[in-house]
């Protein structure tokens, strides 16, 4: 694969299109004020298209969680909308304007939004993993491909293995989600921490229910921690190759989202009784952190 080298988009002076990536942004910060803080970093043209893609992907997500009678149906209707907003046929929703938009301007692959409602179906299927394998396909799909949708839009050198360092970084959000969220998903009847981790560390669904935090339970938390940390050192690797300004923006996420590793373990790995989570405050305060990191970087 050739470097890419993202292009410069017109400027956007439809208004009903202005409209639509203005939702996309109110979503973006409703629901993700990690992500919504580090697009804020990318220039005009591509923060609007990072936005879009965050408000479709977040859609599907919401449909998936949402469940209901009719869940298979509406998934399947907002993939339809998806695959039309890439032939240049969008739907009468802002999301599926701005998507068009956006996959108009940069080279968004629509396989990675595949692979994205493969991982929504799985929600769909279940919430049990038996293996650790198993929970890495899950988080490749429903987060670690967002890689390949925003890193076109940035622009990027070094091909393929980029690439692969943006899925990393993207699984090793996602799997900071379901640690931090144990608790939370139980209510919701969810177990995403796979069947034969919690048997390595003589546990069981049962044990997740009395919501305990005992030695065993702090030592697979501790582990399964820094596999996540592994994953955004790999993750991170790629960031300078990365053009532009899309740099400091993906690293203060990727700073912003591993503090959240940080809060849970000063917490003794407590995620029945509180969520882990990292101010704003601190969050800005990563940022001098992640821009010093990239001025350093041999890349």
């Amino acid at each position: 694969m050739t470097d890419y080298a993202s292009p410069a988009p017109s400027p956007v002076a439809d208004s009903s299109l202005g409209q639509a990536l203005r939702h996309c942004q109110a979503v973006t910060r409703e629901h993700s004020k990690t992500f919504y803080l580090g697009s804020r970093c990318f220039p005009r043209e591509q923060r609007a298209a990072v936005w879009a893609v965050y408000a479709a992907c977040r859609e599907g997500d919401d449909i998936a969680d949402g469940g209901g009678p009719d869940v298979d149906a509406r998934l399947g209707d907002w993939w339809a909308r998806v695959q039309g907003a890439f032939a240049g046929r969008p739907g009468q929703h802002p999301t599926d304007r701005a998507l068009a938009w956006a996959v108009g301007e940069y080279p968004i692959p629509l396989g990675a939004f595949a692979e994205l409602h493969e991982g929504l179906r799985m929600d769909l299927r279940g919430h049990s993993y038996a293996s650790m394998d198993d929970l890495t396909l899950y988080c490749r799909r429903v987060a670690g491909v967002v890689g390949f949708m925003i890193a076109p839009i940035s622009g990027y050198a070094g091909g393929e293995a980029t690439l692969d360092k943006a899925l990393r970084l993207g699984q090793a959000m996602q799997l900071t989600n379901i640690l931090r969220d144990v608790g939370e998903d139980l209510s919701l009847g969810r177990v995403y921490l796979p069947a034969e981790v919690l048997a390595h560390y003589g546990l069981g669904r049962a044990d997740l229910e009395r919501g305990v935090v005992t030695p065993e339970y702090c030592a697979m938390l501790r582990d399964l921690s820094a596999q996540a940390r592994a994953w955004y050192a790999e993750g991170r690797a790629g960031i300078p190759l990365l053009r532009g300004r899309a740099r400091l923006a993906v690293a203060t996420a990727a700073r912003a989202y591993e503090g959240i590793l940080d809060d849970l373990e000063a917490a003794g790995y407590d995620n029945f009784n509180r969520r882990a989570y990292v101010s704003g405050r601190r969050k800005l305060l990563m940022l001098p952190r992640a821009w010093w990191e990239l001025r350093s970087s041999p890349a």
